[in-house]
């Protein structure tokens, strides 16, 4: 029973961090600005290599749900964030699940930004970019849809993936020892 209250405890804890971490961003130079890096998949992923994948995907549908309760006007930027997340914990904790050596850190992270890139690209072609242009009524985001993924959201997912990694590698490799298992 302690065990289990402990474990929600840091999934709260961590949720709640990285909601307020998705108030801290910026956008990045030469790419659109609607594309905003901020750090919010951390605690994520820390939930994820110290409490399992279940748990990394908690703390991302709790932040999201959060963002997208005090963003009415844009549900499919949460939608976007949670997926883009939920494929890249989920390819990083099945690459490095228990090998938790600095080298395969670095491959699992490296991998698991190609597959959130490829994954975030086949979705706002098909999915996330019309529908984000029907609801805003941006008909030029439709019409431009193939310049818009290879010139925004490609490099974005891409840098986004590196920072996060780099981040998180730095973090984890000290904090693992006083995160609950």
């Amino acid at each position: 029973m302690q065990q289990q209250t402990k474990r929600l405890i840091t999934i709260s804890m961590l949720s709640a961090v990285a909601f307020i971490l998705m108030f801290i961003k910026f956008p990045i130079p030469f790419l659109p600005p609607y594309l905003t890096l901020d750090f919010s998949d951390v605690p994520a992923l820390l939930a994820t290599f110290t409490l399992g994948p279940v748990a990394g995907l908690i703390v991302e549908f709790i932040k999201n749900l959060l963002n997208f309760l005090f963003n009415i006007g844009d549900p499919v930027g949460p939608v976007a964030n949670f997926l883009a997340a939920s494929s890249f914990l989920l390819t990083a904790y099945w690459i490095i699940k228990n090998k938790h050596t600095l080298k395969s850190q670095i491959i699992g992270l490296s991998i698991a930004t190609l597959v959130m890139t490829v994954v975030l690209s086949i979705l706002n072609y098909f999915v996330l970019l019309p529908l984000y242009g029907m609801i805003m009524n941006l008909s030029n985001v439709v019409e431009n849809v193939k310049i818009v993924i290879v010139s925004g959201v490609i490099p974005f997912n891409i840098i986004k993936g590196i920072v996060i990694s780099v981040i998180f590698i730095l973090l984890y490799n000290r904090l693992k020892n006083v995160l609950p298992k």
